[in-house]
């Protein structure tokens, strides 16, 4: 199978990094192909609302930025993994706007599966990511839920 896994943390090595690169190495010694796309590292523009994806652009958004890189992995992908700190009781900026990009493609051709990774402080911050996870990406694109996995506080043992 293959797994594109959006890392929204902008920390190279902090403990989402660490859970991201956990969930690889478990999915590649499986048999899984994985690419791991360290969002925070691009330059990726929120979704413009213009509908040049829907209406001229045939599934190509107008924007010229490094989501035009992640297009193609997220049209191979057979299941996408997003990973993230939890911020203010979501995602990271950068991983949003990578998820609202997604909107040019509709629903990418093989995409089927999903998972969600998450890293915090506390255990009570993930009901905003969760919701959003379940409703606005899992409900939208009609994909299999493969699992939630968190960590929080001590269970973090990355350097941050």
């Amino acid at each position: 199978m293959n797994i594109l896994v959006l890392n929204g943390s902008p920390r190279a090595n902090g403990n989402t990094a660490s859970m991201v690169n956990a969930f690889a190495k478990g999915a590649q010694q499986s048999g899984h192909r994985v690419e791991v796309v360290s969002i925070c590292q691009k330059k990726i523009a929120g979704c413009l609302a213009c509908e040049y994806c829907h209406t001229k652009g045939d599934g190509r958004c107008i924007q010229q930025d490094d989501m035009q890189q992640v297009y193609p992995l997220l049209q191979e992908a057979e299941m996408i993994v997003l990973a993230s700190p939890i911020y203010y009781h979501s995602f990271t900026g950068q991983l949003q706007c990578a998820i609202n990009r997604i909107y040019a493609l509709d629903k990418p051709k093989n995409l089927k599966k999903a998972a969600l990774i998450m890293s915090s402080g506390s255990n009570h911050v993930y009901c905003g990511a969760i919701y959003e996870y379940q409703n606005s990406f899992l409900n939208y694109l009609k994909l299999e839920d493969m699992g939630i996995f968190s960590a929080f506080d001590k269970e973090n043992k990355s350097e941050a």
